[in-house]
């Protein structure tokens, strides 16, 4: 079995519904409790074996690259502190990873943010994590499941899913697909919808932040039309790799908040502050 070693992760969205928050502040650096919502995404994806990152940035959002990198004279001061062990989980990712940052000129999807990435991943299979999705486990990691399921179709992507609720049904893309005998949790996916209504929805598995992809992805999405808004979707180009047998589903163990809405990065803080995470 190849490891995954190569995470990607497309933050350069505008982050619109934290506003004013987010005129100057990259939304992936909003905090859960002290740490900032990317480097819980690297920290998962760390663990997970990953150790070249991939970031597809901004422009603005270098406060991105500036939070993974050492800076000599604050280093010193900080780590001088009483709370510097507080940065001990942070400089173990910096001291043992590969960063690399390319810059998103224009919004056009997540498909567009992905394909960016061709030449940093380069032919090998990949992570990819949104950030916005903060998935909590105390055993596996999600991504780490992921890999795991991989590991039996190492020539397919691999999609995290959970039920979601009819009135939501519209924010996602969602599978269609067959449950694997004797499994509750893996999917062999015969068709994806991107934001599909309640009665075009064919279940309510939805797709959420957490991708295996192989390097044929790319191929791909440099034939995917943009749609309607001038996006390119990751949806279509996974809904190509379906209809070769090419894409396993997998309803993953754990907890998502949606920290890319306020109720969910809310709910997050309230509920992680009580825990023992």
């Amino acid at each position: 079995m190849k490891k995954i070693q190569k995470c990607l992760l497309p933050v350069a969205g505008f982050g619109t519904r934290f506003l004013p928050f987010t005129k100057a502040i990259p939304k992936e650096m909003l905090p859960i409790l002290t740490k900032p919502l990317i480097q819980i995404a690297t920290e998962e994806a760390f663990l997970s074996s990953c150790s070249f990152f991939t970031m597809i940035i901004s422009k603005n959002k270098m406060a991105i690259k500036d939070h993974f990198s050492s800076k000599s004279d604050n280093e010193k001061l900080l780590l001088a502190s009483k709370n510097g062990c507080a940065l001990d989980e942070l400089n173990t990712i910096i001291n043992n990873c590969r960063f690399d940052y390319l810059i998103q000129e224009e919004m056009k999807g997540l498909g567009h943010a992905i394909s960016l990435g061709k030449d940093s991943i380069g032919e090998e299979c990949f992570g990819v994590i949104l950030p916005d999705d903060l998935c909590i486990n105390k055993e596996e990691s999600v991504l780490q499941q992921m890999i795991n399921v991989h590991s039996q179709y190492e020539d397919c992507c691999i999609v995290a899913i959970e039920e979601v609720e009819e009135e939501n049904i519209s924010k996602y893309g969602v599978i269609d697909g067959a449950l694997k005998k004797g499994s509750e949790r893996i999917f062999f996916v015969s068709d994806l919808i991107e934001k599909p209504t309640i009665e075009e929805a064919p279940t309510n598995l939805a797709i959420i932040g957490r991708y295996i992809l192989t390097p044929e992805i790319f191929e791909i999405l440099n034939l995917i039309e943009p749609d309607h808004r001038g996006e390119i979707q990751i949806t279509d180009a996974l809904k190509v790799l379906a209809r070769k047998g090419k894409v396993v589903a997998y309803k993953f163990e754990g907890k998502r908040y949606d920290c890319g809405s306020f109720e969910g990065y809310l709910e997050a803080n309230k509920e992680l502050s009580i825990s023992d995470y």
